[in-house]
């Protein structure tokens, strides 16, 4: 799947006629909205793959949604790894990249989408494992509300600059302070779940 995603952008740059990475500010087609209901399309397809193969790995619904951060992770650090041997790119983890379309431009550094998936895998992993070992992760309203809320304030640093960039403008400075924001909240509420488990049935085979 990472392979995938990084020769569409390679034949997509290539049929556009403009080297690969070259995407501020919006090519014609997206800004025209040409290509952009394809790419969406695309996008959310790509994420039904990834929920499906978490569905198939995964025996209880938290299993579940653990093994697809764990593929959704892995797919996104593959695909900037393949990127890079097929055409060289991204010269830099501070190169500014188009991350997502839906339903807004994302937009940011290359670290930033690979510090995500690096927790995705990381945390997708120890709690797949967790379940499996027949431990129950102890759930509070805290961790969801911090989980989803430091998810919240990561995906505001990548669209609070969408206008801009809707609208044929370069990124302006990336809004660090609150992706570090969402993250921390994010990891303090993962890692306390973890460490809250508590002994239950082991799934089924």
């Amino acid at each position: 799947m990472s392979y995938l995603e990084s020769a569409v952008v390679v034949y997509l740059d290539g049929a556009l006629g403009a080297p690969v990475g070259d995407i501020f500010p919006l090519r014609p087609a997206f800004a025209g909205h040409e290509l952009v209901a394809i790419e969406v399309g695309r996008e959310a397809a790509t994420l039904v793959m990834i929920a499906l193969v978490g569905v198939i790995a995964g025996r209880t619904p938290l299993e579940r949604l653990a093994w697809s951060a764990v593929v959704f992770g892995a797919c996104d650090i593959g695909y900037y790894a393949w990127l890079f041997v097929v055409a060289g790119w991204p010269p830099s983890l501070l190169t500014a990249d188009l991350l997502f379309l839906i339903p807004v431009p994302w937009v940011g550094p290359v670290w930033s989408p690979l510090v995500v998936s690096l927790a995705l895998v990381g945390f997708g992993l120890a709690a797949a494992r967790t379940i499996r070992q027949g431990h129950v992760v102890a759930l509070r309203p805290w961790h969801v509300t911090a989980g989803v809320g430091g998810g919240a304030l990561v995906i505001l640093s990548w669209t609070v600059d969408f206008r801009r960039i809707s609208d044929g403008g370069a990124p302006g400075d990336y809004a660090w302070p609150v992706f570090a924001v969402g993250m921390v909240a994010a990891v303090v509420a993962a890692v306390d779940a973890l460490s809250a488990r508590r002994p239950g049935r082991r799934p089924a085979s």
